[in-house]
């Protein structure tokens, strides 16, 4: 599969977004192992700490359904640069994604940055760590 589907599906998932407060649209496509892709756009709520970002959403779908393996990621957002993901999402993407899996980051005027999970949050807590 190539990266323009995947980075398509999002953009498609980012209308669905659910953003009154910050007005800022975000949509996200994972693609397993198996072949199948994940969406998942932000939903903000009026108590800000419990809305959730697209990538967690897709993510947590994915693992929902009973995938593991994952191979590639596109975010994107009507932002001025490619859309970088927070921290959270971040820590998250480190517990479920390879350390040499690519994510393509994009925006809508098709500026897309593809980097490394391992480049994206370096020094990560990993579950070795309590051990």
């Amino acid at each position: 599969m190539d990266q323009s589907t995947l980075i398509n599906a999002a953009k498609e998932i980012r209308e669905k977004a659910y953003v009154p407060y910050s007005k800022f649209a975000v949509g996200a496509a994972l693609l397993t192992k198996s072949g199948k892709i994940y969406t998942g756009c932000n939903i903000e709520n009026a108590a800000y700490g419990v809305t959730c970002c697209a990538e967690r959403i897709a993510i947590f779908k994915a693992i929902a359904d009973g995938e593991k393996e994952f191979q590639h990621m596109a975010v994107v957002a009507d932002s001025n640069r490619p859309v970088p993901p927070c921290g959270s999402c971040r820590q998250v993407m480190s517990e479920f994604f390879p350390e040499n899996m690519e994510i393509t980051l994009t925006n809508l005027q098709d500026e897309n940055k593809n980097i490394l999970m391992k480049d994206l949050l370096p020094f990560s807590f990993q579950s070795a760590d309590m051990e």
